[in-house]
């Protein structure tokens, strides 16, 4: 299982992808398109050009994991979009977008140092 920490890094496209694509490929995408170390432990979240489903990527150095979310019934309401980029998301905004709620009107406390 996959626990959410607020030390992960999230990244999503900003792009759809084509759902056919598997591990290696989505794992070159991060690298060619994205500039990103698939390897590193950070997730990467994709979906899908209906907005039905979302895919996470994600190394835990022994192996990829590779979660595909699908709705029963709808689309997701807000996904990050511009640019073909990568955008960084917290742990509650990724746990907040798989629960298809609005990741952009929540509150976040600015981290303390």
């Amino acid at each position: 299982m996959i626990q959410l920490t607020q030390q992960m890094e999230i990244l999503a496209a900003r792009d759809p992808v084509d759902f056919r694509m598997g591990i290696d490929t989505l794992s070159g995408l991060c690298r060619q398109k994205f500039s990103e170390d698939p390897l590193s432990g950070k997730v990467f979240v994709f979906y899908n050009k209906r907005r039905t489903s979302l895919k996470i990527l994600v190394h835990d150095r022994q192996g990829f994991w590779l979660i595909m979310k699908r709705l029963s019934k709808g689309r997701f309401k807000c996904l990050p979009t511009h640019n073909g980029l990568m955008t960084k998301l917290a742990a509650t905004e990724l746990q907040v977008l798989l629960h298809n709620g609005n990741y952009k009107k929540i509150e976040l406390q600015e981290n303390w140092r």
